[in-house]
């Protein structure tokens, strides 16, 4: 069993995958890491872009074992910021996201660590190995993109 933790600026009881911006990492769905610190991050950041008083961390418990055994329960998951991760993301942030076949996504969060490496390789600054040859030097974050209400 995973403790999974959502930062907002309000306490959710219920995952809602319908919730979230499409233009995202891996698109839109429900997003949560295994990192508690990040996810204190996320829910200041979006207590000050939305402009309220509170943020939140929400907690969940999720058993991945109990997920593989759901019928068809379909994981993509990106071990390191490698070409696929960075395709994958450029597509999702592009609105062109081919996230329909997954319930869940799991990998690298596109921080501000690793977003000016992804923008300058989406503009033509920098080649595909500038690119990963700068993102290797990046110590990977966690997220988890829920694309199923099932789970």
């Amino acid at each position: 069993m995973n403790l999974l933790y959502h930062g907002s600026v309000v306490i959710v009881e219920r995952p809602d995958v319908q919730y979230g911006r499409p233009m995202l990492d891996f698109g839109q769905g429900f997003y949560l890491t295994q990192m508690q610190t990040q996810a204190v991050q996320w829910a200041k950041r979006k207590r000050v872009m939305k402009g309220k008083q509170d943020a939140f961390v929400s907690v969940y418990r999720f058993d991945y074992q109990s997920a593989f055994k759901v019928d068809n329960f379909r994981l993509l998951r990106f071990r390191s910021y490698n070409l696929e991760w960075l395709n994958f993301v450029i597509s999702c942030r592009s609105g062109n996201p081919a996230t329909e076949r997954y319930d869940a996504i799991e990998g690298g969060v596109a921080n501000d660590r690793v977003i000016d490496t992804v923008e300058d390789y989406m503009n033509g600054v920098i080649t595909r190995n500038q690119a990963l040859g700068q993102l290797k030097y990046c110590s990977l974050s966690h997220q988890i993109c829920f694309k199923s209400q099932e789970l």
